[in-house]
């Protein structure tokens, strides 16, 4: 059964808004994912566990990789053009290739200790960081020096479990998901970090870890830990009112 979801919307540039669009479309179980990033050139996705590796799957959860890195455990991962980078929750980060190369050694982030969630990069390469303890969303110049920083207690509702985090690169609007221990929401922001609205997701499953967008057909994957599942889900972002809905962008570069 499909349920449209409407979030409540914040005014963006002074203009109405029509609201982010979800549509359910299916679920597949999956042990324990916690951090997603989609990879067009494999039409998969990466997955992090809070283990010692990573894995790539199929969108329908058939393993096609596995690969580790220097980092003790890897707790998110994201593409960073044609790499990888992963990130193991203590403040460390490091860059590796899709074969598992390592790319330099391990470094940190400018925060110091840093309970890194979620990452994303965006168009200018900047990393974006969530993290839920403490409750901040960083962004970090490529060599981990901080740029920005805010405090996501401070957002209205606040954004207390901060855990994945994807940017739509048509848009740069980014997508982060709060888990149980917060409102078990998805929070949607425009390319600024503006927040635009919430909507609950619990009519889909507990405890939201991870969260990843397919542009190429308008899709985004939620991975839930209560259940071990990862839901996709046809999606459409908040646009100012009357706008066209986005056009798909390329897609599964391997076919």
């Amino acid at each position: 059964m499909t349920m449209r979801l409407a979030i409540t919307i914040l005014t963006l540039l002074g203009a109405p808004a029509a609201a982010l669009e979800l549509t359910y479309q299916t679920s597949y179980d999956l042990n324990r994912p916690a951090s997603l990033d989609y990879d067009p050139s494999f039409c998969g996705l990466w997955i992090a566990n809070e283990g010692p590796e990573i894995i790539l799957v199929t969108l329908q959860g058939d393993e096609l990789r596995r690969l580790g890195s220097d980092l003790t455990r890897i707790k998110a991962v994201t593409l960073e053009g044609d790499n990888l980078l992963v990130a193991d929750g203590f403040g460390g980060f490091q860059r590796i290739t899709k074969d598992g190369e390592a790319l330099g050694g391990p470094f940190q982030s400018g925060v110091g200790f840093a309970d890194t969630e979620g990452l994303a990069i965006d168009a200018d390469g900047t990393i974006i960081m969530v993290e839920d303890d403490p409750e901040r969303m960083t962004w970090l110049n490529p060599d981990g020096t901080v740029e920005r920083q805010i405090n996501t207690r401070d957002l209205e509702p606040p954004l207390t479990e901060a855990q994945g985090i994807a940017r739509d690169p048509r848009t740069g609007h980014l997508l982060i998901v709060d888990d149980w221990e917060g409102t078990n929401s998805l929070y949607e922001f425009d390319d600024s970090g503006t927040l635009l609205g919430t909507t609950s997701l619990i009519p889909y499953g507990q405890d939201p870890e991870g969260i990843a967008i397919r542009p190429g057909s308008n899709q985004i994957f939620i991975a839930f830990d209560g259940g071990a599942s990862i839901a996709s889900f046809d999606y459409q972002a908040t646009l100012p009112e009357g706008s066209d809905p986005l056009p798909p962008g390329p897609d599964c570069l391997m076919f």
